[in-house]
C-alpha cells in the first residue's frame, strides 16, 4: 500500500507518494489536469490518497476517485493543529498529508454523497446569482438618484422597466439589460430547485415552519447533508457555526461571538428564514424567542439566536419525520 499527499491548488498540485515504511518513493509538482495526475500516478495503483478541503478539492476528489483511488479529505483546521512546521512550503503540506495518511491519525471532513454534491452545486449558483442581481438593482437605484429620480417598491416590473430603459441613463439602461439576463437565468434555476422540492419529503417537513419557502428548504438540506451524522442538535448547530466560541480556563468560562466556522450559506439562509418567520407569524414559540431575546440583546443578536433555535427545530422535524406544529 502507497499513502498519497495531495496539496491542490487552482493551476498546480505538490504531491508526495510514502510507502508502507513512510518512506518518500516520489514526490513532484503537475499540472491540475487529468494528464497531470494520471502522469504522476503513473504505475502506482495500490494507494490511498489524502487532500484538503480547500477552494479546488471537488474537481479532484471526483477525477481520483473515477480513477479508482480511494481518497481521504482532511479537515483544514484539525490538520494544520497536529501537522504545523515552521518551514511551510506546499512539497512539505503533501507530505504531511501523506505520513497523517499513512499513521491513520488523519482528521477528515464529511464528503456527501454525489448528488448532494450536485445539490449544492445548483443551489449555491443560484444564491450567487440573486445577490449578483440585488448589487445590480442597488447600482440602478443609485444610478436613479444621479438624474434626480427616487427609486420606489415596483420599479423593476416590466412596464416600469421600460419606462427605465428610456430614460437618458446610461448605467441605469446597462444595469437592467444585466438584471434582465440574470432573471431568466434564476428562473431556470428556481424551476429545477422547486421540482425537487416537491419531490422530497424532507423539504416538506422544513417547508412546514412558516417563512421557509422551497428553495431554503432545500438549500438547507443540501448544507445538512445525511442529518443522521450529527447525534444532536448542538452538533448541527456546530457546524453550521452558530455556536457562541468558549475560552476556558481555570474553572471560569467566557463566551464570545458566535465561531462562524460552518457555512456561510446555510448561516444566511436561517437567517433570511428568521425575518420571513417573523413576518408571517406572529405567535409562535419562535417569534416569542425572537422578542424576548431582542429586548435584552437587541435585533441583530436575536435574529442569530433565533436562526439557532430554528435550526434545532429543524432537526427534530428531520429526526421525527413531521411537520412542524406552532
Amino acid at each position: 500500500m502507497n499513502y498519497v499527499g495531495l496539496d491542490v491548488h487552482k493551476e498546480y498540485c505538490d504531491a508526495t507518494v510514502l510507502n508502507e515504511r513512510g518512506e518518500v518513493v516520489k514526490k513532484g509538482k503537475f499540472e491540475y489536469a487529468r494528464s497531470g495526475f494520471e502522469e504522476f500516478l503513473e504505475g502506482i495503483d495500490d494507494a490511498k490518497v489524502a487532500m484538503e478541503a480547500g477552494y479546488c478539492w471537488q474537481p479532484a476528489y471526483e477525477l481520483l476517485e473515477s480513477m479508482g483511488y480511494e481518497v481521504k479529505l482532511a479537515h483544514p483546521l484539525k490538520t494544520r493543529l497536529i501537522a504545523d512546521v515552521k518551514i511551510k512550503t506546499d512539497a512539505r503540506a503533501s507530505e504531511a498529508l501523506g505520513q497523517l495518511l499513512m499513521m491513520d491519525w488523519l482528521p477528515t471532513s464529511y464528503v456527501p454523497p454525489k448528488e448532494i454534491r450536485e445539490l449544492r452545486k445548483l443551489t449555491r449558483l443560484r444564491t450567487y446569482l440573486v445577490r449578483t442581481r440585488t448589487r445590480f438593482k442597488n447600482k440602478v437605484h443609485a444610478g436613479l438618484i444621479k438624474v434626480g429620480i427616487k427609486g420606489r417598491k415596483g420599479i423593476f416590473a416590466k412596464k416600469r422597466r421600460q419606462l427605465l430603459l428610456e430614460l437618458d441613463a446610461e448605467e441605469v439602461s446597462r444595469c437592467l439589460t444585466v438584471i434582465e439576463v440574470l432573471d431568466e437565468q434564476i428562473k431556470e434555476l428556481s424551476a429545477e430547485v422547486r421540482r425537487r422540492a416537491g419531490e422530497s419529503r424532507e423539504a416538506g417537513w422544513l417547508m412546514s415552519i412558516p417563512g421557509v419557502g422551497y428553495f431554503s428548504a432545500i438549500a438547507l438540506l443540501a448544507e445538512m447533508g445525511d442529518i443522521s451524522r450529527f447525534s444532536d442538535a448542538e452538533k448541527l448547530c456546530n457546524y453550521a457555526g452558530l455556536v457562541p466560541s468558549t475560552n476556558q480556563s481555570g474553572g471560569k468560562s467566557a463566551h464570545g461571538r458566535i465561531t462562524k466556522q460552518g457555512s456561510p450559506t446555510m448561516r444566511w439562509l436561517l437567517e433570511e428564514c428568521v425575518w420571513a418567520h417573523l413576518r408571517c407569524a406572529s405567535n409562535t414559540s419562535l417569534t416569542r424567542f425572537f422578542h424576548r431575546v431582542a429586548r435584552r440583546r437587541g435585533v441583530k443578536k436575536a435574529a442569530v439566536a433565533t436562526a439557532r433555535k430554528m435550526l434545532r427545530v429543524m432537526y427534530q422535524l428531520l429526526k421525527e419525520k413531521r411537520e412542524f406544529h406552532p
